[in-house]
């Protein structure tokens, strides 16, 4: 590929990914019911297509009565009475939302691009204050250090993204569903409550591209939402929040988080025979506990593995079969080559039956997932364009980041000597769920 066209890749790729790293302009799920506010549904769609509505608008002056503390928007002044959700959303992800990759992608934009700022910041950074934090940082050419004081882009998607409008506060209803009374005095004059904080809608409003935003092969590149509406798990009433925020933890916990993951699938691997030299294996892996597709992104790749292992541990290269789950597109975001993903309650079994190796001592079934997959071949690209100079050195943590963020999420072996029969045989192919 000449210089040309690599610098045209490259290019392309970062407005579509900006595109996938946030959501389509004016992405409102629900806005189309809010005229009609006569039931709850509707009261709460309503009440979202006025909350997420993009850019949102400057919080302005806090009232005159607010403390310093009650009139901040920084994430550790709400810690101070909500140290738990505090100490939870800084190990989250959201609060890392505002990522190198995506800093880097920003600062190859410069400060006076505000519009295509928005395309990202939208859901990694909503407030109004972070963007014009983000464009007094990229102008002075900094890396985004959280301000002394007040909020910072630096924080990503902070408490006061969701929480905050016009210095008002918005939240559910306590945990035994009452709200505040009408002559409490309450800290920041207390919070409106609303369902719509436990409703999957909420979430939706980054989560879901709509039906004229970026898609591929009939399907938005995010469907997350629209996936977990065609499952059960609607049906059963089961909401985002009741999987990733239990007992409304501010965790959000992902593809990233291997207990989360291990929590959603079932895997069985069973070595059936060793007979004629031949060994005959089973690996299943079901979706029985992920309310969406698994992986709902195309961002995720999860590679499954069975194969004979030597006496070391180590692989016989050509006794291996690789099967990809995931949403295979290409790096422009032009076309999807395959989508593997396995939908809610749906099974999948791979098997393998090849000749024995006279080196093998085992066979091994690995599931490897790579959450950042095709982040990382995006970082590779841009970094491959020399031309590509403001934001490289974010660019660069990116693709270590992504690198790094790979684990195993099931290996077991199957030893096969010259007495394994199939009951020993099924007694190392454990199950988790």
């Amino acid at each position: 590929m000449g210089a040309g066209s690599q610098r045209s890749l490259v290019l392309t790729a970062v407005g579509l990914l900006l595109a996938l790293t946030g959501c389509g302009p004016g992405s409102t799920p629900g806005s189309q019911s809010a005229s009609s506010a006569t039931t709850a549904a509707d009261t709460t769609a309503a009440f979202l297509a006025s909350h997420w509505q993009r850019p949102l608008a400057p919080n302005g002056p806090a009232p005159a009565r607010f403390s310093s503390l009650e009139a901040t928007l920084a994430p550790e002044a709400c810690g101070a009475c909500h140290p738990q959700q505090y100490q939870d959303w800084r190990t989250a992800l959201h609060s890392h939302a505002m990522s190198p990759g995506l800093l880097g992608q920003l600062q190859s934009m410069g400060a006076d691009a505000r519009e295509d700022h928005q395309a990202c910041l939208q859901c990694h950074a909503p407030l109004a204050e972070q963007q014009e934090h983000l464009v007094r940082s990229l102008a002075a050419g900094r890396t985004l250090p959280p301000l002394a004081k007040g909020i910072s882009s630096a924080q990503g998607l902070s408490c006061a993204g969701c929480h905050v409008r016009k210095n008002g506060r918005f939240g559910p209803r306590r945990l035994d569903g009452t709200v505040p009374a009408s002559d409490s005095v309450l800290p920041h004059d207390g919070w409106q409550a609303t369902d719509a904080f436990e409703d999957s809608r909420f979430c939706a409003a980054c989560h879901q591209f709509e039906n004229d935003g970026p898609s591929l092969n009939g399907k938005p590149l995010e469907n997350t939402y629209a996936e977990w509406r065609a499952s059960r798990y609607a049906r059963e009433n089961r909401s985002c929040q009741s999987c990733h925020m239990p007992q409304r933890k501010h965790l959000w916990r992902g593809i990233h988080d291997p207990a989360m993951v291990r929590s959603g699938v079932t895997v069985d691997a069973v070595l059936r025979s060793v007979a004629d030299g031949r060994a005959d294996a089973e690996l299943t892996i079901a979706n029985t506990g992920v309310g969406h597709a698994f992986p709902t992104y195309v961002t995720p790749r999860v590679v499954v593995e069975i194969g004979q292992e030597d006496r070391h541990g180590e692989l016989i290269a050509a006794t291996v079969e690789r099967h990809v789950i995931g949403r295979d597109v290409s790096l422009d975001l032009t076309g999807e080559r395959a989508d593997t993903r396995l939908m809610p309650d749906e099974t999948r079994r791979y098997a393998y039956k090849r000749p024995l190796d006279p080196r093998a001592a085992a066979v091994a079934y690995r599931i490897t997932v790579l959450p950042d997959d095709f982040y990382a071949k995006f970082y590779r690209a841009t970094l491959s364009d020399l031309e590509f100079k403001a934001g490289r050195p974010a660019i660069r943590v990116a693709l270590r980041h992504a690198e790094n963020s790979s684990y195993v999420l099931f290996l077991r072996e199957a030893p096969v000597g010259l007495q394994q029969d199939n009951r020993a045989a099924n007694a190392v192919a454990p199950r988790i769920q």
